[in-house]
């Protein structure tokens, strides 16, 4: 199928082919007809599969048509995070250079002013939720005119506590929209949002297998922290790592290894939430412009993160969530370019790595550079649909060494440690007025008290 096949309209069509685009992808042949069809989508795709155009050409084309509304924005576009804000505008205003169309980008840690008078008349606002919910609180900007709306991300939204606003922005839009949701997992977390925003969805999902398999994928064995910046000092060297992006789990950690590699020599840079968004734009240019090869980041500064030529993804620590696994490697081997994955795994890290490889249904092939080979292989469990998950039950976790098992209690009539009792008799041999559990009378002078200050005879001193 070629992008001519889609009711496109010329001037779209003229930019697709000026961006190099002939073919469409998977998730863009199968949602762009539904799209123009004004159906409700679900959609289902690793990031780098080309979602981003998969909505972004049809809204271009519902704007070619007239409009019943007076008043502007005409598509909303939700996004998790400023970098993917950002990057979803930029191609916007790709694909419409020969269009008249309007677009504004709503984000937090820009000057609240001047995108204010980018939304104003603005045919298309690509936001951040908390951003945008400032500028309607205010008065400033409506959403009684919009005609579709796009969730970008829908999952990250979610995990960043993004639900609430998500649903008060959906409220503030017409019931006659079209919402088109993409998101990289389904879970039933995201089924009931579909539920409450999409009505009668169609649903697209493009397989993991399907998506990653130009990325070749490793895990590299390591002993300890020492192992692993050996292991980070070895890939650097490497040529043929042009351009990467080292992930990181924390701020801290990230500048950290930006300062280290950057003292040895690389042209290295962190990027990570806490810094200022002005700053965080001039790393991003450096990495497009090819001035910087190491990018470490964490993920919430890299979500979203586009940038061509990505060689390597290196996950110097490996993610809490499976699904940020895939988020993570989709930085490389963009729109169908091959790329590879490293990921660097401690021995106690094993069960991470097993919900990882269930998540993506592939095993990752262990590799060992020579002088830097681990101490032993992973030991993988036996059974890895039990123990490997974070939902494991107490009582389904083996006991610690050493530990002594203790018998389960039981809710039945009470029990006599001395032997058996009837329901009417004295709980112990310690006498009907001791409520202790265990046999025997109390000690003399009466023990320990709890919750009562013991008579002493002395008078109690007067309360101020």
């Amino acid at each position: 199928m070629k992008f001519e096949e889609f009711r496109l309209s010329k001037p779209v069509l003229r930019a697709v082919s000026e961006c190099g685009y002939t073919t469409p992808t998977p998730v863009q042949e199968m949602a762009i007809p539904a799209a123009l069809d004004g159906k409700d989508l679900m959609v289902s795709a690793r990031t780098g599969t080309g979602k981003t155009a998969a909505f972004v050409l049809p809204a271009l084309q519902k704007l070619s048509e007239p409009s019943t509304g007076k008043t502007k924005p005409r598509i909303l576009v939700l996004t998790p995070t400023r970098e993917l804000a950002m990057q979803v505008r930029d191609m916007v205003r790709e694909y419409s250079k020969f269009l008249s169309v309007r677009s504004a980008c709503i984000v937090g840690g820009m000057p609240y002013y001047e995108q204010l008078r980018q939304a104003t008349g603005a045919d298309i606002v690509v936001a951040t939720p908390g951003r945008l919910i400032d500028l309607i609180d205010r008065g400033s900007l409506s959403l009684k005119s919009v005609e579709i709306l796009v969730l970008d991300e829908a999952d990250r939204m979610l995990d960043m506590g993004f639900i609430n606003d998500v649903k008060k922005i959906a409220e503030m839009t017409p019931e006659t929209r079209q919402t088109l949701l993409f998101t990289a997992t389904l879970d039933d977390e995201m089924a009931n949002l579909a539920r409450k925003l999409l009505k009668d969805p169609e649903r697209i999902q493009i397989t993991s297998k399907e998506s990653q398999g130009h990325i070749e994928q490793r895990v590299h064995v390591v002993n300890d922290t020492h192992h692993k910046n050996s292991l980070l000092q070895h890939l650097a060297q490497d040529k043929s790592v042009t351009k990467a992006i080292i992930f990181s789990s924390t701020k801290r950690n990230a500048d950290r290894l930006a300062k280290k590699l950057s003292d040895q020599g690389y042209s290295a840079a962190a990027l990570h939430g806490g810094m200022e968004q002005k700053k965080r734009n001039r790393i991003i240019g450096m990495m497009h412009e090819g001035r910087l090869r190491l990018l470490i980041a964490t993920d919430v500064a890299a979500r979203g993160l586009d940038v061509s030529g990505i060689s390597h993804v290196i996950n110097y620590d490996l993610p809490k969530f499976a699904e940020d696994y895939v988020h993570r490697i989709g930085r490389t081997g963009r729109a169908g370019a091959p790329g590879i994955a490293i990921s660097f795994v401690a021995h106690a890290e094993v069960n991470e790595l097993v919900r990882i490889e269930r998540f993506t249904g592939q095993v990752l092939p262990e590799c060992i550079i020579a002088g830097l080979e681990p101490d032993e292989a992973l030991q993988r469990p036996t059974n890895p649909s039990k123990g490997a998950g974070r939902g494991q039950h107490y009582s389904q976790r083996p006991p610690m060494p050493g530990a002594q098992q203790k018998p389960r209690r039981s809710f039945g009539p009470p029990r006599n440690d001395n032997g058996p009792r009837s329901d009417n008799g004295p709980r112990n041999a310690g006498g009907p007025s001791d409520n202790r559990r265990g046999a025997g009378p109390r000690p003399e002078g009466g023990g320990k008290t709890f919750g009562r200050r013991p008579n002493t005879g002395r008078p109690r001193p007067a309360s101020n």
